[in-house]
């Protein structure tokens, strides 16, 4: 079953909102363990590794965003 415009858009800013923020502390306290645990990447690494994952985040979200930003399909045409 297919999202309606108005619960992809609510999900989206619940993404944006709740989700995006607490996917940063996490992915930054694993990135935190492993160079306590390992030692740290060097700067070059641990950029690749951040860079990684900010690209990573988006990638089960796209539906989601898919035409978000656009006029409602479902609204009535005036």
């Amino acid at each position: 079953m297919a999202l309606s415009y108005k619960a992809r858009r609510r999900l989206s800013v619940l993404a944006l909102v709740v989700g995006l923020p607490a996917y940063i502390v996490i992915a930054v306290t694993v990135v935190n363990w492993a160079g306590a645990r390992w030692g740290r990447l060097p700067i070059w690494a641990e950029f690749c590794v951040y860079v990684g994952l900010g690209i990573l985040w988006i990638l089960p979200l796209k539906p989601i965003f898919t035409g978000v930003g656009k006029e409602d399909p479902d609204a009535p045409k005036e």
